[in-house]
């Protein structure tokens, strides 16, 4: 049994992965900014914390994430104010991967996006440009820090009903079920292959756990 802290706990796909986990016997702890979503997580298997983590440092997210085997993170400010996303996507993602070093917990996956990089090109004048580099450089963060890390690129979100196969050899960007990005958080999660790796990936034919092993 793993015991796993997912910020963004009450996002779309954690709500999909926390049952995931909770039914293959892991320990899942779901971190929520809001007091009424309490009740919503743990129908999903998971035993709610409720913080602020815009508000907490490093210190504080520290003992948040003490005690856990591994960390997700699929928090998000939702787009819209620059500001906030700049202070949740970039900043507190940062900031947890620094606590999760002082907490000594190695295992973390960063849910991203497909053309989450630095040459990520989206133009500044547009609205999505904030998102894309607050992305791009908490994922290069990650990457240079000594974390045990994976980082997944999704490609465009739907709401479909899971396949519970992927593709991780595109070179472009499609369209992948919620629910297959759930599963495959769970597959990188139980696969110590997919560490210090990045994969990209749509919606395809290969079953999630072997995709994840030959990216």
């Amino acid at each position: 049994m793993a015991r796993i802290i997912i910020f963004g706990g009450h996002g779309k796909i954690a709500l999909l992965t926390e049952p995931l986990l909770a039914e293959r016997g892991d320990s899942v702890t779901a971190v929520i900014r809001n007091p009424d979503q309490v009740e919503d997580v743990r129908a999903a298997g998971a035993e709610p914390r409720v913080v602020d983590i815009e508000q907490l440092d490093v210190d504080e997210l520290a003992e948040v994430i003490t005690g856990h085997d591994a960390v997700v993170w699929s928090a998000g400010a939702g787009g819209g104010d620059a500001a906030r996303t700049i202070a949740v996507d970039r900043d507190a993602a940062i900031r947890t991967m620094d606590a999760a070093a002082r907490a000594g917990v190695e295992r973390y996956v960063m849910v991203s996006y497909f053309g989450a990089s630095r040459d990520h090109g989206v133009d500044p004048e547009n609205t999505f440009f904030t998102y894309a580099e607050a992305k791009s450089q908490a994922d290069e963060y990650l990457r240079e820090s000594q974390l045990a890390w994976t980082v997944l690129g999704p490609s465009g979100l739907t709401l479909d009903p899971g396949t519970g196969a992927i593709d991780v050899g595109a070179d472009e960007a499609s369209t992948v079920a919620r629910a297959d990005v759930a599963a495959t958080i769970a597959a990188v999660l139980a696969d110590d292959s997919t560490v210090r790796r990045t994969i990209r990936f749509n919606s395809g034919e290969t079953p999630i756990a072997e995709a994840v092993r030959s990216a």
